[in-house]
């Protein structure tokens, strides 16, 4: 599917790596839907993207709640005339060890259902949603070929601290097999992206020294870029014989 003249819908698109997807697909010329619920976010890249050669056109929209995806997808369709590619980007952290004693008092502290639940909802139950309504409507409106791209996270593999995230992430790469084998009959392809640490302003805040102890596992000893991401979602979108698979762009991290 060429980019040029696509229509896509992107979520979490009002910062970090959604709003770098945002910008580079209309830069690209594909008319791109966006949402986020960051209301002075999502006018803030509407004006950056006034000039592109794509139209954007921004949503409040709570991935979480399936009334507002419906919404989303009805409104976006309708407001792109059409959609043929969706990026699940929207995500948040929340991180804690699962259970961790205090080595004064000896309190038994524990990661809240709270903190799970919210980290599972929106990372993982929110791409449900928003894929399960993306693909009804294209089956609905006949479309000959559709891409959902997946933003998943190194973290799939488990990384200490992140139960709710890790888990989250490892089954957005599930699903991402098996929607690829479930919606391959209507034409629609799915894949998965993996980054590892990404320059946006979650790391900006971050005390340089505990930054270079997290590159320490990494063998190109930096963070990505947003544009070294967006070209694996670029590769995905583009190329008609990729679906169900998961790319990396970690610099070789292992954890």
């Amino acid at each position: 599917m060429q980019i040029q003249g696509s229509k896509v819908l992107v979520t979490g698109g009002a910062s970090g790596m959604g709003r770098h997807f945002v910008l580079e697909l209309a830069k690209a010329g594909a008319d791109v839907a966006f949402c986020d619920l960051n209301a002075d976010g999502i006018k803030a890249v509407e004006a950056e993207a006034a000039n592109l050669p794509g139209k954007v056109a921004g949503f409040e929209a709570n991935v979480a709640d399936e009334d507002s995806v419906i919404a989303l997808i009805n409104n976006a369709h309708e407001a792109m005339g059409g959609l043929d590619v969706l990026v699940n980007n929207a995500g948040i952290f929340r991180d804690g060890l699962l259970v961790k004693k205090d080595r004064e008092t000896g309190e038994i502290k524990k990661m809240s259902l709270r903190k799970w639940q919210s980290v599972i909802d929106v990372d993982l139950t929110g791409p449900f949603l928003t894929t399960r309504e993306f693909a009804a409507k294209a089956i609905e409106t006949n479309s000959k070929a559709s891409v959902v791209v997946n933003i998943s996270s190194i973290a799939r593999h488990g990384n200490r601290g992140q139960s709710n995230y890790s888990a989250a992430k490892a089954g957005l790469v599930a699903d991402t097999r098996l929607w690829a084998v479930e919606l391959a009959r209507y034409g629609i392809r799915t894949g998965a992206v993996a980054p590892g640490f990404v320059d946006t302003p979650i790391l900006e805040g971050m005390p340089p020294e505990v930054l270079q102890q997290m590159l320490k596992p990494v063998p190109l000893r930096r963070v990505a870029q947003p544009q070294e991401i967006f070209l694996a979602v670029k590769f995905i979108i583009e190329c008609d014989y990729f679906t169900g698979r998961c790319i990396d762009v970690d610099g070789g991290l292992s954890i």
